[in-house]
């Protein structure tokens, strides 16, 4: 007999659950609208402000949104659940990943299972957990690349897994950074930063024209 959802216990910051704990948890209490299992431990998001997560969020949302529309073959999702191991269910803000032969499935019951090939999140500084425990969750999970947004010092890192570790992908002379997973995909960094978007998807628009954007999509066709 299925315990009534009167009687689970309240999802909290710091409990230490099961993943399937975790789950029955918070599909049993409505009013959460984000949280996470890293390491084993709960987080539940608190309230979202619009300078610090809101705003940066749907700008970022837009240039990747823009990219996954001129690229078949790819698929994008905001704030998903996404079970990686028995301890780590986190809900990133933005995953881009390949809709075949990537690092993702789609399970029975809609949630993903695995490594997106791009993981973003937003978060207010260096200190949160985005840039701590959960970067190492998805350095040891294999997701490829890991863009941080660090709202309240308005600085934007992006890191390329190699040979087991992230490394930093600095900006060109032009100060762009191109993605080593998904050509084409690159991101003025200062104007996102400015939130010049016109800046920003002129740079990526002029890139998915490239005869390596076109080649790309072929191998994924």
């Amino acid at each position: 007999m299925n315990t009534p959802l009167s009687k689970v216990p309240p999802l909290e910051n710091g409990d230490r659950l099961s993943r399937p704990e975790f789950e029955r948890r918070y599909a049993a209490d409505p009013h959460i609208k984000k949280a996470e299992l890293i390491e084993g431990t709960v987080y539940v998001a608190s309230p979202l402000r619009h300078r610090q997560h809101g705003k940066p969020h749907s700008r970022i949302q837009t240039w990747i949104g823009f990219y996954q529309a001129m690229t078949p073959g790819i698929d994008l999702s905001t704030e998903p659940i996404v079970r990686m191991d028995l301890d780590n269910e986190p809900q990133p803000d933005v995953v881009l990943f390949f809709e075949r032969g990537g690092g993702i499935t789609i399970a029975g019951d809609g949630y993903l299972e695995g490594a997106p090939e791009l993981v973003i999140e937003i978060a207010g500084s260096s200190a949160a957990i985005d840039a701590g425990t959960k970067k190492q969750v998805y350095r040891r999970n294999g997701i490829q690349e890991y863009i941080l947004w660090q709202s309240y010092e308005n600085r934007l890192d992006w890191f390329q897994l190699v040979e087991g570790e992230y490394q930093l992908l600095l900006p060109d002379e032009a100060g762009v950074i191109r993605s080593q997973v998904f050509p084409g995909l690159w991101l003025s960094v200062d104007d996102l930063l400015s939130y010049n978007m016109t800046k920003v998807l002129e740079t990526v628009q002029a890139r998915i024209r490239s005869p390596e954007h076109q080649a790309f999509i072929e191998a994924r066709q």
